[in-house]
């Protein structure tokens, strides 16, 4: 079967009639002229990282009540503790020994069991914990 030259579809013209030689192009030197404002890429990343923030989550009394019955457990039990917590837009969690609370600024001070440092929480920013059990 003898194929035409004005056949434009490459997957109806046979391996052999093909070019090989194929330009591969500019690649990524079309985009090089938007690189030319890094301010504006800078902005945009911003507006997608905000896009992502939540809001500090309210407690109710009853989750308050049962925050401090956990602290009181590990406190006692001497157990490591996993909380969640909100900083700047974001719940993040950590493991920790919990130390010592420090009620006059409203901080929860323990060691982090993973690098081992002193962490110091607020607890207006605690949203959750959980007992750890070793």
């Amino acid at each position: 079967m003898k194929y035409s030259n004005s056949e434009t579809d490459y997957r109806k013209i046979p391996r052999s009639q093909l070019e090989t030689n194929i330009p591969q192009g500019r690649g990524m030197v079309k985009w090089a002229p938007f690189a030319t404002l890094p301010e504006q890429f800078e902005r945009l990343h911003q507006y997608v990282t905000d896009q992502t923030k939540v809001e500090r989550p309210v407690l109710s009394e009853d989750q308050i009540h049962e925050l401090n019955q956990k602290i009181y457990i590990a406190f006692n039990k001497n157990c490591p503790i996993k909380v969640r917590y909100f900083y700047n837009g974001r719940i993040l969690m950590m493991n920790m020994m919990p130390k010592k609370i420090d009620s006059l600024e409203q901080l929860l001070i323990g060691q982090e069991l993973k690098t081992k440092q002193n962490v110091k929480l607020s607890l207006l920013d605690v949203t959750q914990i959980s007992l750890i059990r070793l």
